[in-house]
């Protein structure tokens, strides 16, 4: 987010910009219950587009991280994780460029930015979430918070993942005694 921005110009943001304007204009009976009954219905189906628009975004990006690992694993051997670094670099890179772009373009239809960076970029790397959320609470002058929000989310990452491992090699032992 430019420093110039505030959060209220990213259209992302916000659940539904149009209904709640619409929603604090009209005052008048049947036109007021009309227009929340059409907006849920709106909601109800753009939900449902919102997931597979996520969903199919996620699927190309998933395929996107093993075609970058595969060939960096060919090429550079196995010995060190250098596709997922190359992805965590590039999904991050990426995730700026369509963040701004969006903070910039703030007409772009919500469609684009959900199968972009939730989908795409969601399946390709999280880890692009997880820069983008850093720098956005940086950039909001939060910066005790994002380091913390950094740090706590490596270590309990780690963590996370130490635990998930010692309780599969627990089962795998109770297995073969």
């Amino acid at each position: 987010m430019l420093r110039s921005e505030t959060a209220s110009t990213r259209p992302w943001r916000h659940r539904n910009a149009a209904a709640d304007i619409v929603g604090s204009v009209l005052v008048g009976g049947d036109l007021q219950t009309y227009c929340a009954e059409l907006s849920c219905r709106e909601r109800k189906k753009g939900t449902a587009m919102a997931y597979l628009l996520v969903f199919l975004g996620a699927g190309l990006g998933g395929v996107m991280r093993h075609g970058v690992n595969q060939f960096a694993t060919q090429i550079l051997g196995a010995a060190f994780p250098f596709g997922t670094l190359a992805v965590n670099v590039a999904g991050s890179f990426a995730m700026g460029l369509v963040a701004e772009y969006f903070a910039l373009r703030v007409h772009l239809p919500q469609d684009v930015r959900l199968f972009l960076a939730t989908g795409v970029l969601g399946g390709f790397t999280t880890f692009s979430s997880f820069s983008l959320d850093t720098i956005g609470l940086y950039e909001r002058g939060e910066w005790m918070a994002a380091v913390i929000y950094a740090a706590s989310s490596v270590v309990f990452s780690l963590l996370g993942l130490l635990a998930g491992m010692m309780l599969i090699r627990l089962l795998a032992a109770g297995q073969t005694a």
